[in-house]
């Protein structure tokens, strides 16, 4: 979903400012353009700045609240799972989710117990100074979380090797115009 037409926000929500990842207000009756609605979160473009805004708090643009589906309900085994799980997450930026994007490196899956599984992701930022990387990163655990049989997530950013565009998928630089 990209508008260039802007919208009024009907209620005050909180925002993330991207790229600081810093918190902020984003109050009711200010003027934005929705750039993307990706995953479970709405990028709007306000007074010079990118926010982000929690696919729940869509309301509070006067669009719909944006829920991923029930990843337990899907047919396969958990590292499929996990692996489309991880395709829910977009960077703010980049219309892209984060695993065509090619940020993940590594994704295990290590036993714990009978049904109980601690997964460990190796990933990077597409710059190392961004601030967005916390707000990735609980947004990743959030989404493996919520998968069945998973108890533990453990993710690692790393930056070495550095992202380039190279680590990208075919898919993503079709939907980017790079190829």
């Amino acid at each position: 979903m990209k508008r260039e037409t802007p919208i009024e926000v009907i209620k005050t929500v909180n925002a993330t400012l991207i790229p600081s990842g810093e918190t902020v207000s984003l109050q009711a009756g200010t003027q934005v353009v929705v750039t993307q609605a990706l995953g479970n979160s709405y990028t709007v473009y306000v007074h010079g700045n990118l926010l982000r805004v929690a696919g729940k708090d869509g309301d509070a643009l006067g669009l719909v609240i944006l829920e991923n589906p029930n990843i337990n309900e899907m047919e396969g085994s958990l590292e499929d799972k996990l692996w489309e799980q991880m395709k829910t997450c977009y960077d703010p930026e980049i219309p892209v989710n984060i695993v065509d994007l090619g940020l993940v490196y590594e994704c295990r899956v290590l036993p714990l117990g009978m049904n109980d599984f601690r997964v460990e992701v190796i990933m990077t930022l597409t710059a190392s100074g961004c601030g967005m990387g916390p707000v990735l990163v609980d947004e990743i655990k959030d989404k493996l979380q919520q998968v069945h049989g998973v108890t533990d997530v453990h993710i690692e950013l790393v930056f070495d090797p550095p992202w380039n565009k190279e680590k990208m998928s075919e898919v993503a630089k079709l939907q980017l115009g790079l190829l």
